[in-house]
């Protein structure tokens, strides 16, 4: 599986593709059927490297009904998601960080189609932005998760889907960044080479990406846009444009389908919307990033519209970029896409 390699940012070179014949292990697209059994049939995906898992053993490795799988490949991954599907799992646990969550659901996008198992998400990352937006705990652990899904504890959410428009790669995840965007992330991974984590990393590095756009000279590489074009696939048209810099330039976008962020913060207002949601800046504007940390708390006004920055709302949109984005905490690289919402996915909270 993917992850961060220590002291740079992992580059992957495309979306994740799958070609040439299937095993028989990962032949079971869109057949994974749910057995319903008395005691539950649990399939682990583990990430020995993510954060709080190195140098731990497995929780409950030794109980018949529980399945652990830790493959070291994308193939490798596919190959353990497609036996869970045969077996018909009650619940697939993810084990790992953020980009352990992409890559369990990019990998397994083919196999279970729209029809997932029950998701637990044990959060072993550095970040762990999506057990901010299901409200789990730090120390979450199987145990807790099993009695939490006995009890009912369920939460409905749609991951984003991105396609290459160009081949058949795509990839699922929860959180899009472009742009300046793309540098905060790489700040975001020396805070944590420096003991920073969760949501203290987070607003480390929304405080350097602040002090680098506002007191930056014009030369400064923080302050550049980025080629890129937004159309809503819906109605064709291009995203509104400020024209506070070049029509086919952003100094920013995010996308997302949280409803709950780290710190606390609303990018999106205080009644956030269910689904694909956008957040574009147009041009580093020096008081508009002073107003940053308002914006964060759920303050918009038309203004800030008329000096480019905006929210969206979509169900599809065409993207086009010329420098690299971030999906979960790993760089994909420019290109032609399609961002669109994911299978309903029912993930196990307290």
């Amino acid at each position: 599986m993917a992850d961060a390699v220590y002291g740079k940012l992992y580059q992957f070179e495309g979306l994740p593709r799958f070609s040439g014949p299937r095993s028989s292990a990962a032949s079971t697209e869109r057949r994974y059927i749910p057995r319903g059994r008395a005691v539950p049939l649990v399939g682990i995906i583990r990430n020995p490297r993510s954060h709080r898992n190195k140098g731990l053993e497995p929780e409950l490795d030794q109980c018949s009904n529980i399945l652990t799988q830790t493959p070291r490949s994308r193939e490798a991954l596919r190959e353990s998601l497609g036996e869970f599907a045969q077996r018909g799992v009650d619940y697939l646990v993810i084990d790992g960080g953020d980009g352990t969550v992409r890559d369990v659901l990019t990998c397994g996008a083919d196999i279970f189609g729209e029809s997932w198992p029950t998701l637990v998400v044990l959060p072993k990352g550095k970040t762990n932005a999506l057990a901010v937006d299901l409200g789990l705990p730090n120390q979450w652990g199987l145990a807790e998760a099993l009695v939490a899904a006995r009890k009912g504890g369920l939460v409905e959410r749609r991951p984003m889907r991105i396609s290459a428009v160009a081949d058949r790669g795509c990839a699922l995840g929860f959180f899009l960044g472009a742009g300046v965007f793309t540098k905060g992330t790489e700040a975001g991974q020396a805070a944590h080479r420096r003991g920073a984590f969760n949501s203290f990393a987070v607003g480390l590095t929304i405080l350097w990406t602040i002090i680098q756009v506002v007191f930056g000279r014009k030369a400064n590489p923080w302050r550049a846009s980025t080629r890129m074009r937004l159309r809503d696939r819906t109605s064709g048209r291009e995203l509104p444009h400020s024209g506070r810099s070049a029509p086919d330039e952003r100094f920013m976008a995010i996308a997302t389908t949280f409803k709950n962020f780290p710190l606390g913060v609303r990018p999106f207002g205080r009644h956030v919307p269910d689904g694909l949601k956008l957040a574009v800046l147009d041009s580093p504007v020096r008081w508009l990033l002073l107003l940053l940390p308002a914006i964060l708390l759920g303050f918009f006004g038309r203004f800030m519209e008329r000096a480019g920055a905006r929210r969206f709302a979509a169900t599809s949109v065409d993207l086009e970029l010329s420098g690299a984005f971030i999906l979960d905490g790993e760089a994909f690289p420019a290109g032609h896409y399609v961002l669109e919402e994911g299978p309903q996915l029912t993930f196990v909270v307290p």
